[in-house]
């Protein structure tokens, strides 16, 4: 493990001369290298990884001792040359191994760190070299240039570091990515999973001194990190502004009773009707609500256990601990459930033999669970036929014309052109509506709380502070309008 020195000079023949090079006592000639011991690969062969080059002795004898301490720290002696794109695998495959055990991260969790590292860390940094070559400097260009794949036209040369994360968009499960657009709650997220592998590289197997990713994250512009984004109710004055310029005021938005009422007035003829209901009326989540399982539901006792969860193409638990949760609902809602499932057997009758019992509530015709994606993208569907009704009507289209040239029934159009506008919400938006009508229906901070299995009623309140500040507004204008006077301006 002692230095030498050595070039890359080469005699007549074209040999390599390396440590034999007699030029090598001139002070500027050569540089400084290593080896060490390393421990034995896979083949049992010895391994004695070279470090170098180093301009001066005492360079190199430090850089060893760093190596050889790290040996000393946890009894073996890490290969130098391991890239940061290697040590992500050996550390997820740890941690998936730990979670079939029963113990470490849900699998869903699990899931996006996987898509994270696919996605952009390893096109982004795998390559280099957890020792000695990734730093924050690499790390705040990956930030840069996921930010820049949302404006690739802006960009007339974009960086290699672009362009392997664009390859990687285009390439992983084809067009799933390649137009998602990158938000700072994902390079949160590709942070959080960067650093948290770069602190287990110090913290667990210490192969690091110290973790290059602290106080590199700063959202967009340098600015401090935004908190929760609040719900806005979609008022009027909202809806006129989405109509004339078509754009949405906010990230989370929520609609008013009325408004879903009339999409739940027009999707009754939906066979997923039942589960927008529930969603619409008890603010499950979507993983709750395609995870929910036959013996959780009760119709009779009109009571549901609420346990497990569906994220993605698995099963897991549910978000937290105080997510597991007892929903008692009203008789109304368990005569959709009672109709949902008899329409479940007449469509098992139907289908025979092919028909899966996969012992969910809410399942595809031949009984396979629901993919949640799935769900979100019907429910969009449904809003943007309930829009496209109304502007069919209004370019002068009769009600015969509408039904006639597009696959709608008489019922939608008649929900549809008798109701409200309707602006676009997310499938889990019907949870933040349904805890608004819950606190516009008077019901308690603390049991809105513990129907949507939040932590706290102080959670709940400071979410929904601005939704609840807009519906006091409006019943004192109601309240104001109930009272007749004389000479009311």
């Amino acid at each position: 493990m002692k230095p030498f020195k050595a070039c890359s000079c080469r005699d007549e023949t074209g040999k390599l001369l390396g440590k034999q090079c007699p030029d090598l006592d001139k002070r500027r000639h050569g540089k400084w290298y290593a080896r060490y011991e390393a421990p034995k690969g896979a083949d049992g062969k010895r391994r004695q990884p070279r470090i170098g080059p180093f301009d001066t002795e005492t360079e190199c004898k430090v850089e060893l001792g760093k190596v050889v301490g790290q040996a000393g720290k946890n009894g073996k002696a890490y290969d130098r040359k391991i890239t940061f794109g290697e040590y992500l695998e050996k550390r997820h495959a740890w941690r998936v191994a730990e979670a079939e055990s029963g113990e470490g991260l849900k699998r869903s969790t699990l899931n996006t760190d996987r898509e994270v590292i696919d996605l952009y860390l390893k096109p982004g940094l795998g390559h280099l070299k957890l020792m000695g070559q990734l730093g924050q400097d690499q790390i705040r260009e990956l930030y840069t240039a996921m930010r820049q794949i949302n404006r690739p036209a802006e960009e007339k040369r974009p960086t290699e570091m672009l362009r392997r994360l664009l390859a990687a968009r285009a390439t992983l499960k084809g067009e799933r990515y390649s137009n998602r657009p990158i938000s700072e709650s994902r390079i949160k997220r590709v942070h959080i999973v960067l650093n948290a592998a770069l602190n287990d590289a110090v913290k667990v197997s210490r192969i690091l001194d110290e973790n290059p990713a602290e106080g590199v994250f700063r959202s967009k512009g340098g600015a401090a990190r935004k908190g929760r984004d609040k719900p806005l109710l979609w008022t009027d004055e909202r809806v006129q502004h989405w109509e004339e310029t078509g754009k949405v005021p906010g990230k989370v938005m929520v609609w008013t009773a009325a408004q879903c009422g009339a999409f739940l007035d027009f999707a009754e003829g939906d066979r997923l009707y039942p589960l927008w209901h529930l969603g619409a009326y008890w603010g499950m989540r979507r993983g709750e609500l395609v995870g929910l399982d036959r013996p959780d539901l009760s119709t009779e006792r009109r009571r549901l256990h609420v346990r497990q969860a569906q994220p993605d193409d698995t099963l897991d638990d549910v978000k937290s601990e105080d997510s597991d949760r007892v929903i008692v609902f009203d008789q109304r809602t368990a005569d959709v459930l009672k109709a949902w499932r008899k329409r479940q057997l007449e469509e098992r009758v139907m289908w025979g033999e092919a028909w899966t019992d996969s012992g969910r509530v809410f399942t595809r015709e031949d009984g396979q669970p629901l993919r949640p994606e799935g769900v979100s993208h019907h429910f969009t569907r449904l809003i943007r036929r309930y829009g496209n009704i109304r502007r069919r009507a209004a370019d002068g289209w009769t009600r015969e014309q509408i039904i006639g040239r597009t696959r709608v029934t008489a019922h939608e159009v008649e929900a549809a052109l008798t109701g409200p506008p309707l602006p676009p919400v997310r499938l889990h938006d019907l949870r933040h509506g349904s805890a608004t009508m819950l606190l516009a229906a008077g019901v308690d901070m603390k049991v809105v709380s513990e129907i949507l299995g939040h932590a706290s009623s102080a959670f709940t309140a400071d979410v929904y502070a601005v939704v609840a500040e807009e519906l006091a507004e409006d019943a004192a204008t109601r309240i104001a309008a109930f009272v007749p006077r004389r000479n009311r301006a």
